[in-house]
């Protein structure tokens, strides 16, 4: 039986997929942060409450809460819970809560635990069993790839990424270099080493290129450099001579607009194919006019799918500008909101050029072969 060349290329990107799993997931993370040791944490039960030094200040709380909290090996400690008055950070616990815990190194029973935060894992957990069990019976085959590479894509970010930029690379190059390869994999994965392939994979890095540009120069135009992500300031009290924050911004907008950039590029390359199936003879020119007709009915979705994303994170900020008056030319000028909407519209540019990036990279491939 005659094996496709598409097909024994799905199956050796597959394993070699597998092998590069198992490789990251032995591959240790990054280290850079730490200084000192950390305390290793675990879970814990809340058994009583003593609220007795909690002020009550409305709408936050000030002061430690006092627990007794129960370990999953039985043991039972003293653990304190501090409240600093801020909504973002502080939770006040109950009795029946499951919580975790800091465990020092040598500890007794005198020790007294410090309560971190509630206890997600398990939770998260069936939410992502749910999610796989639900891909995998609409998509069968293809979504337990789609799952496959979706588990790689973590794992690239968090073992490869992160660290490269934590050693000194640039976070906005490595991005990247890391969408490159995710773009490869997943593009290939799904449609094999066709031309449907490699039209949507040349389409997506070209847009993804010309997104990359544009996110530096604005960003260097108008004045955002960094300060606009979570933990910043951390991050630089860490590391300030290694990480550049324009970079890392930089590299943000590369991978929150890649996977949109993507999908577009697919629908597109796959659209071409239905149409020089049913027209053996279309030339390049009626390819690629079909490509961009393809790329039309589409990219207006996926720009307000962009938009809702971006927005839809920074919905407080949104109302409490609105809640004090401030006009929208003043809170379109912030660092926070214009770092929104050079997110969103570089992001945009990519998903407006991807479409004539693959037209044209369909139309050359489909119109030079004689057969799939």
């Amino acid at each position: 039986m005659k094996i496709s060349f598409s097909k024994l290329s799905t199956v050796f990107l597959s394993l070699f997929l597998a092998i590069a799993t198992i490789y990251l997931i032995a591959r240790p993370g990054a280290n850079i942060l730490v200084s000192a040791p950390i305390n290793a944490t675990t879970k814990a039960e809340v058994i009583d409450i003593d609220d007795s030094s909690v002020e009550d200040l409305g709408a936050v709380r000030y002061g430690t809460q006092r627990l007794r909290v129960a370990l999953s090996d039985g043991r039972e400690f003293n653990a304190e819970n501090e409240l600093r008055a801020q909504v973002e950070l502080d939770k006040l616990f109950k009795k029946g809560d499951s919580v975790v815990v800091e465990l020092p190194e040598n500890v007794n029973n005198d020790t007294v635990l410090f309560a971190r935060d509630y206890w997600r894992i398990g939770w998260a957990v069936a939410l992502f069993a749910l999610f796989a069990v639900l891909l995998c019976a609409f998509g069968g085959w293809t979504g337990f790839r789609a799952l496959f590479t979706f588990f790689f894509s973590c794992l690239a970010v968090w073992k490869i990424l992160v660290p490269a930029v934590l050693n000194g690379a640039s976070a906005a190059l490595v991005s990247f270099l890391t969408v490159v390869v995710l773009t490869a994999v997943i593009v290939f994965l799904v449609a094999g080493f066709t031309r449907v392939g490699i039209s949507a994979f040349l389409g997506s890095i070209l847009g993804v290129g010309v997104s990359l540009i544009l996110a530096w120069f604005f960003s260097f135009v108008m004045y955002i450099d960094g300060p606009t992500m979570p933990f910043v300031q951390q991050l630089v009290n860490a590391n300030a001579d290694i990480v550049s924050l324009r970079n890392i911004f930089v590299g943000s907008v590369i991978l929150a607009s890649s996977g949109a950039v993507m999908d577009l590029a697919m629908d597109i390359a796959a659209g071409m194919a239905e149409v020089r199936r049913h027209n053996p003879n279309v030339g390049f020119k009626d390819l690629f006019l079909s490509g961009c007709r393809i790329g039309r009915a589409v990219v207006g979705t996926m720009t307000t799918t962009l938009l809702l994303a971006y927005s839809g994170g920074y919905l407080t900020l949104l109302m409490v500008y609105a809640s004090e008056g401030v006009r929208p030319v003043d809170f379109i000028n912030t660092t926070l909101v214009s770092a929104e909407v050079v997110k969103t519209l570089v992001g945009s540019f990519g998903l407006v050029l991807v479409a004539p990036f693959t037209a044209f990279a369909g139309a050359f491939v489909f119109s030079n072969h004689n057969s799939d």
